[in-house]
């Protein structure tokens, strides 16, 4: 069973793939929100993944997130997460990125513990229908 507390950090650095221009979320060449949120989900992941059973994992089910300040390529960002609530299969965690200049990200985000082969095997029927 996960308790709250479990924590992790990722570092990375901004690359061209990952700004807004290059994903399609903007024009810019500057650290995109979707890239943002995935280091985010990402870090939480990672966090709990030692934790699991053989066999199971997580999968994100809700975000809410604040993007609030830009970040240039080339710059490195650091996401810190902590779950914060265990109730059975739902996790919840908060989560921070940061720059080098500070702040520039954080929110909640959920996460559902999942058993990978069933949830594969459900997911890939939806094609025979």
């Amino acid at each position: 069973m996960l308790k709250p507390g479990i924590k992790n950090e990722k570092t990375i650095i901004v690359t061209p793939e990952l700004s807004a221009a290059a994903v399609g979320s903007g024009l810019l060449n500057v650290f995109a929100t979707p890239s943002m949120i995935a280091l985010m989900e990402g870090c939480a992941h990672e966090s709990i993944a030692r934790y699991l059973e053989e066999g199971f994992g997580s999968v994100g089910i809700s975000l809410d997130i604040r993007h609030v300040a830009a970040t240039p390529v080339g710059m490195k960002v650091r996401c810190e997460s902590e779950l914060t609530e265990a109730d059975g299969k739902m996790l919840t965690f908060e989560v921070k990125a940061y720059d080098e200049a500070g702040l520039i990200g954080e929110g909640i985000h959920r996460r559902c513990i999942v058993n990978n082969e069933k949830f594969q095997t459900r997911t890939d029927a939806k094609m025979k229908k």
